[in-house]
């Protein structure tokens, strides 16, 4: 994820190279942060020397949609007025909104003010507070009462939420002291406990439950429903493939197969793909995680794939696509669409033995 940092002073802009520097060598899978940082402090725009900070020339309305519509992660320096206003015409909805911090200039605070669950903004105060030194404040009330989240339990789980409406009717429950029932899709792993307050009841719910998880297209009397992401797509391309050509590639591909961007749980290829801007970018548009994994743990997963000489002395790995799907769809994924190619691109796709984790993990 790219988090685009902005100041507004002096004292603002040397944080947000701090903030850097404690930050470009993170690899940890859900905090996988790259940094941007931008100024509007006007004693700076003459600083030509420092091109890690870029002076910003249009307003902070501006670049703060130029930011979202890139699917880029903000964090303010500065009075949370300034942010809240500069995003403000930009939001739509909790489960398509970019994750947005604020932090003052000192350093002492940093709060997420939008997309705290489904976007991460909350784990990555978490975060940019642990490695600064400053303080996150978390105002989001399941979290401070320690309470089930359902939206984040969705986010780690890999689930899409199909009616996001259910979200406050669920919750509601949870922070009133209610009980709440699950239904889950029999035959699937449940690796942890059932956090307190919330009861199994079987599947299909013979009447009506808080929330149902399932791959089933059925109608359930149902708060909340949640559907796995049951894809991981395998991708290749040549060095340099634009956005809008991964993406014809890929909604053609997918288009194929009957799956939408909906139901993919990741996109993974080799690291040396790591950059890859155009792929970078369909996945941020997409919400959609970018895993790679290098040439010798593509080598190691196990399976029958098609081989290319060519490919193995370019990435030390004579599959990509195929190997790449297989291992970052886990435990027990199998291949269902092999390799494919085109103008310089290949994809293949794997699907995921599906399981349900309450602590996350």
């Amino acid at each position: 994820m790219i988090l685009s940092i902005i100041s507004f002073t002096e004292n603002g802009r040397q944080l947000s190279k701090r903030i850097e520097k404690a930050l470009w060598k993170e690899t940890e899978a859900e905090i996988n942060i790259k940094i941007q940082c931008y100024t509007k402090c006007s004693a700076c725009r003459n600083q030509n020397e420092d091109f890690s900070v870029m002076y910003v020339e249009d307003s902070v309305t501006d670049w703060a949609g130029e930011q979202m519509r890139a699917k880029n992660a903000l964090l303010f320096i500065g009075a949370c007025g300034i942010a809240v206003r500069a995003v403000a015409p930009f939001l739509t909805d909790k489960l398509q909104d970019v994750p947005v911090l604020v932090m003052d200039e000192t350093g002492r605070y940093i709060i997420p003010v939008l997309s705290g669950h489904m976007g991460g903004a909350n784990r990555m105060a978490g975060h940019i507070a642990e490695k600064t030194g400053a303080e996150a404040v978390i105002t989001t009330a399941t979290d401070i009462n320690k309470k089930f989240a359902v939206d984040l339990f969705a986010k780690k789980n890999g689930f899409s939420i199909v009616n996001k409406g259910g979200i406050v009717k669920v919750s509601s429950k949870v922070l009133a002291g209610k009980e709440i029932t699950i239904s889950i899709e029999p035959k699937q792993e449940i690796e942890s406990s059932l956090p307190a307050g919330v009861r199994l009841v079987p599947y299909p719910p013979a009447g009506f439950a808080d929330i149902v998880v399932t791959s089933e297209e059925k109608t359930f009397d149902a708060s909340l429903l949640l559907k796995p992401k049951k894809y991981v797509v395998g991708m290749g391309c040549r060095k340099g493939k634009s956005f809008s050509e991964i993406d014809c590639f890929l909604t053609k591909k997918l288009a194929a197969l009957g799956i939408t961007a909906a139901q993919i749980f990741a996109i993974a290829s080799v690291s040396q793909k790591a950059d890859e801007q155009g792929i970078v970018e369909w996945c941020q548009r997409q919400g959609v995680p970018f895993l790679t994994y290098t040439a010798e743990e593509l080598q190691e997963t196990e399976g029958i794939f098609t081989e290319s000489s060519f490919v193995r002395a370019q990435v030390g790995v004579g599959s990509v696509c195929e190997r790449a799907a297989v291992r970052a769809s886990g435990k027990n994924g199998k291949l269902i669409a092999q390799k494919e190619a085109e103008n310089g691109m290949t994809i293949a796709v794997a699907q995921r033995e599906w399981k349900v984790c309450f602590d996350g993990k």
